[in-house]
């Protein structure tokens, strides 16, 4: 599974022009799932996510986690994270799982985050959407669990 984690100010996702997710403070989650991804994975970048200590302390030095602030989370699925540039112009995505694959992985993502303490607004699965956030700092990460 591959993350893309952006510390934010608020962040909301919109389908059909009715906004589905929004939160305040916290992290943009943009979330990929490969061929072969498990719960394991799952569990293992939720953990992740949820314990990074990149909002800043008194001292101005990036320390405090997403509980340490009240933060929130928005998780979007995001298939398009594992597309291939190397040839050619047209990305293919030949990595990135199925939706019968990657949607149950997105919901334990969801799962587990919820059961780690941060109830997660969320996208729609597959459906075409538009993602609005107001970038902190930028602070921006990308985790991926084949490079742990």
């Amino acid at each position: 599974m591959r993350a893309v984690v952006t510390r934010v100010k608020s962040a909301s996702v919109t389908v059909e022009g009715k906004t589905v997710g929004a939160i305040g403070p916290g992290f943009l989650v943009l979330l990929g799932v490969k061929t072969g991804d498990s719960e394991k994975e799952a569990d293992w970048l939720a953990e992740k996510i949820t314990g990074l200590r990149v909002f800043e302390d008194a001292e101005g030095r990036m320390n405090r986690s997403l509980r340490d602030v009240g933060g929130s989370l928005l998780a979007v699925s995001q298939f398009t994270l594992y597309g291939n540039c190397r040839h050619g112009r047209r990305p293919e995505f030949l990595r990135a799982a199925k939706g019968a694959e990657a949607e149950p992985l997105y919901e334990h993502f969801l799962r587990r985050c919820e059961a780690l303490g941060f109830p997660p607004q969320k996208g729609v699965f597959g459906a075409e959407m538009l993602v609005e956030s107001v970038n902190d700092g930028p602070v921006t990460l990308i985790i991926d669990t084949d490079e742990v």
